[in-house]
């Protein structure tokens, strides 16, 4: 039987290339779109997902004629899908009343089993996973944009000055034109403590346009800029 001793070393060096190939690709998606974990964090996962993979596998066969041994290739490996989590974990973030960072956890889960895939030999799997991947983090995404333009909602950020209240009178702005918030975003102002950045997700009505909702959310006091997407 292989051993990391005798297997190849164009074999080790292909898989490791494949497992930093696959894992990159989804980074890079991850990446342009300022996630918080990107190009090289998904490529660092991936690679030590196989590289364990191979230990696994190949690392302990010198063992196995002895007695009362018992060779177990997943027991090192499965430790990887339970302890990416904790990477993944430190990807979600709080922002006000939302939280981001879910997809970008759980593609780094993915990867990890992508990694494990390739550290086996499985490269066909590893592969599909990798356009499966790819396909749900970058045209479903367009697509949800486009589905989100049909239903009429907008995105509206706004620097407004950190006074008490000031978050219940814009929302309160808001619902008198008809709008329906969906999310609120909020982030302490980091060039200047006495404001905040304030991001509104928010459903119109055909009655209404985002242009004129924008003209009286300016007419608010202490309202700095208004910018929409």
């Amino acid at each position: 039987m292989q051993t990391v001793w005798t297997l190849p070393y164009w074999e080790i060096a292909f898989r490791l290339f494949v497992a930093g190939i696959l894992g990159g690709l989804i980074g890079w998606e991850r990446e342009k779109n300022n996630h918080p974990a990107g190009f090289r964090t998904h490529i660092l996962v991936s690679l030590g997902s196989a590289l364990i993979m191979l230990i696994s596998i190949y690392g302990f066969s010198d063992f196995m004629g002895q007695k009362n041994v018992q060779f177990d290739p997943s027991r090192i490996s499965a430790q990887v899908v339970s302890g990416i989590g904790f990477l993944g974990a430190g990807t979600i973030l709080r922002h006000g009343v939302s939280v981001t960072g879910l997809t970008t956890a759980a593609s780094l889960w993915v990867v990890a089993g992508i990694g494990l895939a390739v550290g086996t030999g499985f490269m066909f799997g590893a592969a599909l996973t990798t356009v499966l991947v790819l396909v749900s983090l970058e045209l479903l995404n367009r697509l949800e944009k486009i589905l989100i333009k049909k239903r009429r909602l907008r995105i509206i950020q706004l620097i407004v000055a950190d006074d008490p209240g000031k978050l219940g009178e814009l929302a309160s702005l808001i619902a008198r034109n008809g709008g329906s918030i969906r999310k609120v975003n909020m982030d302490e102002g980091e060039e200047d403590d006495h404001y905040l950045g304030i991001t509104f997700h928010v459903r119109l009505p055909e009655k209404i346009t985002l242009a004129e909702l924008c003209e009286e959310i300016r007419k608010v006091k202490g309202v700095k800029t208004v910018r929409t997407e």
